[in-house]
């Protein structure tokens, strides 16, 4: 019988995340019996890894790696699924001196091709020596490195096949890098952070001591995908660092059932997770078909949200459905990171919950300033809600700046920019990339929109979504957001982008994915999108129904509202064609569903 991985270590004191590389802090993990346990799609424990397992398995491979003559300091290219192996080949490649590149899997991507066109431009990039995927991945991964002189490819059983004698440790030092981030855009230009053993640390240490507040008889669950930075350093690498077991439900599992993770989390009396607030969103809207009340929460100390803007609304109807389950709202902490800062760059407060600004609407889009909303006599304005990301972690820094780099005041938005010691360098074998985002000073412009309120962080979006309509400034979530609930389309899965007309104009476009189709119902549908756009933002825009799972996401997760305007911009520059090569079409007569407001 598979037991979990004990919660605490009684007999080995709580060290959070003071080493100065990652196998220095496996091989004190491996002192104690805490560790990593997985659970099955029904969510049982299938099977549970002690640190000190992990690392005889990862030290055994090791020995294995360099006994074969794999040049210390290449990479090595593994997909990311949510396993034991991932574990031991990660920490492997640690102690044989070899640099791990976590790739993701083909998990709402947009199909085969796309998955291999993606991974290929990855590994275009990072160059490595040899590359591991379990056999349901491996033949997918063969593709994608044909022609690129990787020396092995193979499933875990073939590299742990490979002879040790001769083999040796090497592990890389504090100086060292320690593993390539990949970014979740383009496969033509993919973006690699290379984090360092300094970097990787030094973030853990901040999230553990600052963010988290680590205490003996903490306990993570996550189901975050290991090839993401809130996956990896946040519920893979930064736990072991502080030597807290982790309870892993694989991604897929939790996006057929999300509410596995509650179940999880309930019966492991589990006290750390964190979500995208989509993940919250999932399970509220399965539990309405069962009773919230079945699990118990009450051990939930922290129920993060990151990776994606806050939304109070989401959060508060969780709370909502799961305070039967003894879920307490002010276990909520949102926050904010990015690859690029290794991982997390601020935290709200510990044990207050989400906080919402509520700014006036049509001051924030015509002027870019965040004016706390106040009724001045007759209605009151339109509102916009923003929750606030809390203070940078000790010894990082972030501003607001404008378009020339000079700082500006709270309340305005502008580029948000930080500074830390987890900090890049830059990209990975990048230099252009690079020169995009590294400011003269040192800084990082992070892409993202902003503003600051008393020293806290209010993230609104990324610079290149927002779209300017008639000299105003409009948050694309806003209107996917207003019509995410209009019976006929899938939740959650619209975008909506600007594009150039022929007078240099910006047109308004939304596209929906749709389970109608009939023609009829497809015209209505169109005009209701249309008109609660309107009404709601005071645009009109053009409609775009297509067919379900027919909008591309990137590996995080994430809706890529980039290759929906890609596709866009492909089907409506040609002729109507009713072919299969036409993904924005959709309906009787796979016609372009166009719509003005009316």
């Amino acid at each position: 019988m598979v037991h979990l991985t004990a919660t605490s270590n009684p007999n080995l004191p709580m060290r959070i995340a003071d080493f100065e590389t990652v196998t220095e802090g496996l091989d004190y993990a491996a002192k104690g019996q805490t560790g990593y346990c997985f659970f099955s799609t029904r969510g049982e424990l299938a099977q549970a890894l002690p640190y000190a397992e992990i690392r005889e398995r990862a030290v055994d491979l090791a020995h294995r790696l360099t006994a074969c003559g794999f040049e210390r300091g290449r990479r090595f290219a593994i997909i990311a699924e949510t396993t034991p192996d991932f574990a031991v080949f990660f920490y492997g490649c640690q102690y044989a001196g070899l640099i791990p590149v976590p790739l993701p899997l083909s998990v709402n991507l947009g199909g085969h091709d796309t998955h291999v066109a993606r991974l290929r431009g990855m590994l275009s990039a990072a160059r490595p020596v040899a590359a591991v995927a379990s056999a349901d991945f491996v033949g997918s991964l063969r593709e994608a490195t044909e022609g690129l002189g990787v020396e092995m490819v193979g499933t875990p059983d073939a590299f742990y096949g490979l002879p040790d004698k001769g083999g040796s440790l090497r592990p890389l030092d504090k100086n060292e890098p320690c593993y390539i981030q990949y970014s979740s855009g383009s496969t033509s230009q993919p973006r690699g952070v290379l984090v360092t053993q300094k970097a990787i640390n030094s973030n853990a240490r901040a999230i553990g001591f600052s963010g988290l507040q680590l205490k003996p008889g903490d306990r993570a669950t996550s189901w975050l995908p290991l090839y993401h930075d809130m996956g990896l350093v946040g519920f893979c690498l930064a736990p072991m660092l502080s030597q807290v077991s982790v309870d892993y439900l694989a991604t897929t599992t939790f996006a057929l059932r999300p509410r596995t993770w509650l179940k999880v989390l309930s019966e492991t009396s589990g006290t750390i997770s964190f979500s995208p607030t989509f993940g919250y969103g999932l399970c509220v809207r399965r539990a309405a078909k069962g009773n919230g009340g079945q699990f118990d929460l009450s051990s939930w100390r922290i129920a993060g949200v990151g990776g994606e803007m806050v939304r109070a609304k989401v959060l508060n109807q969780f709370a909502e459905t799961f305070a039967a389950a003894g879920f307490d709202s002010k276990a909520f902490v949102p926050s904010y990171g990015l690859a690029e800062a290794t991982l997390a760059v601020s935290f709200a407060p510990l044990g207050e919950g989400i906080r919402v600004d509520r700014v006036d609407r049509e001051e924030y889009e015509r002027t870019g300033r965040a004016i706390e909303a106040k009724k001045n006599g007759g209605a009151p304005p339109k509102t916009r809600s923003f929750v606030t990301c809390g203070r940078v972690l000790p010894g990082y820094g972030a501003e607001i700046r404008d378009e020339n780099g000079q700082g500006l005041p709270d309340r305005t938005i502008g580029r948000i920019c930080i500074q830390g010691p987890s900090l890049m360098d830059g990209y990975y074998r990048n230099p252009e990339a690079t020169r995009q985002v590294m400011m003269a000073d040192g800084w990082l412009d992070t892409g993202d929109m902003g503003y600051m309120i008393d020293g806290e962080l209010v993230v609104t979006g990324r610079k290149k979504d927002m779209i300017i309509c008639n000299g105003r400034n409009i948050w694309p979530q806003d209107l996917e957001w207003a019509i995410e609930n209009v019976a006929g389309i899938r939740s959650g899965c619209a975008a909506a982008f600007s594009v150039a007309d022929g007078d240099d104009e910006e047109r308004v476009v939304v596209v929906a994915e749709s389970y109608l189709t009939e023609a009829a119902k497809q015209d209505a549908l169109i005009r209701e999108i249309a008109g609660i756009i309107h009404k709601s933002a005071g645009v009109h825009c053009e409609v775009v129904l297509v067919p379900t799972r027919s909008l591309i996401y990137t590996s995080s997760g994430k809706l890529s509202r980039s290759a929906a305007k890609t596709q866009y911009l492909g089907s409506s520059n040609r002729p109507i064609d009713p072919g299969p090569e036409n993904p924005l079409l959709h309906g009787s007569a796979n016609r372009l569903a166009v719509a003005a407001g009316e």
